[in-house]
């Protein structure tokens, strides 16, 4: 495999990753159990009926810069 392919599924990997999560969340509802996601700093657990409940409180998401190298200590 060339680098130009793997440069190329690489690009592909936001969009795929991004529709097989919301195939899982789809698939999870339509068997009746509840899923949990993040939202305006809060984890909410969403039900198949569309029902939100607050779980807890959750600290914003941290914005980062593509490229940009964090030394996590």
């Amino acid at each position: 495999m060339s680098d130009h392919d793997i440069q190329l599924l690489e690009s592909q990997f936001p969009a795929v990753s991004g529709q097989a999560f919301a195939d899982a969340r789809e698939r999870v509802l339509a068997s009746g159990q509840s899923v949990l996601q993040s939202e305006g700093g809060f984890v909410i657990r969403v039900f198949p009926d569309g029902r939100k409940e607050v779980v807890k409180q959750i600290e914003p998401p941290t914005r980062v810069k593509s490229g940009t190298i964090y030394t996590i200590r």
